[in-house]
């Protein structure tokens, strides 16, 4: 298991793209049709982003407590 310290960098950093994730979703929704074929691939990155931030979230809340 990963030390607390390490964990609250990967939340870090999971946390900048899974805000990078909903922005880019975002901004392709605010711009369709245009580039609707993106839909599923952007959905998909934001989905997995999202997924993977809180698997970590609660890896480190394992480890707090």
């Amino acid at each position: 298991m990963e030390d607390l310290d390490t964990l609250k960098a990967r939340v870090k950093k999971l946390n900048a793209q899974a805000t990078q994730a909903k922005m880019d979703l975002h901004d392709l929704s605010e711009e369709l049709p245009t580039n609707w074929e993106q839909i599923l691939d952007v959905a998909q990155r934001a989905y997995d982003t999202h997924k993977n931030l809180m698997a970590a979230r609660k890896d480190m809340a394992a480890a707090s407590a």
